[in-house]
């Protein structure tokens, strides 16, 4: 029910403010459910349908916060930059956020995880995340460029917020990363789409994998890449003993020129 002529203005506005891919992808989605939920165009409802709509997620579909904000972000833009619309803006209100701590594994458990992960191109990226901090779609976004091997510094291009920053780069981490990159005859993007190596992996095969891994070994706590990340931020005073979350590497392997992976 999103017309075409609005949805391309919607994603003419967005990029034109710099917002990321993925966000316009999620916002774009987000508008169209709306649409499809009351059968209408959205430049045809108001404030009332977004209230009702908002309702109807917690009550109905039982959305998480997380999805329920994303989606108010994103009737907030709608109606605030596609319609200019302000006076809808100004009734879409955000749902409360429960506090809660985030899961965290103790260090023999990360070990324990990461030694499970039996898919080779997973266990380099979790490990990537868990020893450098960075979020699933950063670690994905990696290219060879970024690992900077003389400073032992990986560089996050656009990070959240467009920043961009560097984060210590584990001697371990370095090798299990020279080893992928052999083993998988990669050219430029550590973590490529298996069709298209030109764009990063799907995120979304990422957390499917670690949810099937996380069945078959029947954990009991919610585990996620982003849970890696708490890990690393939790582990920091005691990363040095947590080396065995790392995999060995042959003596003999040689090194990637620095052009390479400089």
């Amino acid at each position: 029910m999103v017309t075409t002529a609005l949805r391309e203005k919607m994603r003419a506005i967005l990029r034109a403010r710099n917002y990321s891919p993925r966000t316009e992808e999620t916002y774009v989605a987000a508008v169209i459910h709306f649409a499809r939920h009351f059968g209408t165009p959205p430049d045809q409802l108001g404030a009332e349908h977004v209230i009702a709509y908002q309702v109807w997620m917690r009550d109905q579909k039982c959305a998480s916060h997380v999805l329920h904000n994303q989606t108010v972000c994103a009737l907030r833009f709608f109606y605030g930059e596609v319609l200019d619309r302000p006076d809808v803006v100004e009734r879409i209100r955000y749902a409360r956020r429960e506090r809660r701590l985030p899961v965290v594994l103790s260090v023999e458990e990360t070990i324990a995880l990461l030694r499970s992960i039996d898919h080779p191109r997973y266990r380099v990226l979790l490990t990537t995340i868990y020893a450098t901090g960075l979020r699933l779609g950063e670690a994905l976004a990696l290219r060879a460029a970024d690992i900077d091997s003389k400073r032992m510094v990986v560089r996050v291009r656009q990070g959240k917020g467009k920043k961009d920053r560097y984060v210590p780069l584990p001697p371990l981490l370095l090798e299990m990363l020279r080893e992928h990159w052999r083993r998988e005859h990669l050219r430029d993007l550590l973590f490529p789409h298996s069709s298209d190596p030109s764009r990063p992996a799907d995120p979304t095969g990422v957390q499917r994998y670690l949810q099937r891994l996380m069945a078959k070994a029947a954990w009991s706590k919610k585990v996620t890449p982003r849970t890696l990340r708490h890990c690393y931020a939790t582990h920091l005073n005691v990363l040095p003993a947590a080396n065995g979350a790392l995999a060995s590497f042959p003596e003999s392997a040689d090194p990637l020129s620095s052009r390479h992976m400089a």
